[in-house]
């Protein structure tokens, strides 16, 4: 089974990853380290390193490898950034994060997925994730700012109070669009203003909130 893993693992950083520009090297290394098959149910574990989202319970997915790769490249983190994470889901996407930066601020809607997640990350010795179950569309409670970014689910319009949030000269990365199909986009908060760019379309589950979509 190791030796599967293994295999499929290398395809996907080769194949899926590194041909498709995928090409930070710190990114590469949290992608290669973190076991992804951790966050995934058991049934779907031989389809973990698989191209593809995921099942994970509660109407929700683990997004594919390339899209996780992306979306942290894009991300543009250093090594001591303070990253707020909108949509914990699984904890993949966390993991990777937290591998890559000082701490991250993950916040879920979902019981369930939160703890998930929090137990996965514990049993694998990843300390600087701090959890919180609540309406991610409505930032991180409290007044304060984050160098980066993530929102991991579409959202209409980038909201207002995860804007807010943002740090001068920070930089953030989320699915913007309809319920059936979103443009990826990075927005760089220059002077308070966002400057934006869509780099390419991609499809997400709705981010359900006061600030996202209504069920």
């Amino acid at each position: 089974m190791e030796e599967f893993r293994d295999k499929r693992k290398k395809r996907m950083l080769e194949r899926d990853l590194r041909r498709r520009d995928i090409d930070d090297p710190n990114v590469l290394r949290a992608m290669e380290a973190v076991p992804r098959e951790e966050f995934v149910p058991p049934e779907y574990r031989a389809q973990a390193w698989v191209d593809g989202p995921l099942p994970i319970g509660e109407g929700q997915t683990i997004s594919q490898p390339y899209i996780v790769a992306l979306m942290t490249q894009l991300l543009e983190v250093t090594p001591g950034c303070e990253v707020l994470e909108i949509g914990t889901g699984s904890g993949y996407q966390t993991a990777i994060l937290a591998y890559l930066v000082k701490r991250v601020y993950t916040i879920e809607r979902f019981a369930d997925l939160s703890s998930a997640a929090r137990r996965v990350l514990g049993a694998l010795g990843v300390s600087n994730v701090e959890f919180r179950l609540g309406d991610g569309s409505n930032g991180w409670p409290g007044r304060r700012t984050f160098d980066r970014i993530m929102i991991t689910a579409a959202v209409p319009d980038l909201p207002e109070p995860i804007v807010a949030q943002l740090a001068e000269r920070g930089r953030l990365v989320a699915p913007v669009g309809s319920p059936r199909v979103q443009q990826l986009t990075v927005a760089e908060k220059v002077r308070g203003k966002l400057i934006e760019r869509q780099v390419c379309s991609c499809r997400f589950v709705k981010l359900i909130g006061a600030r996202g979509f209504w069920e």
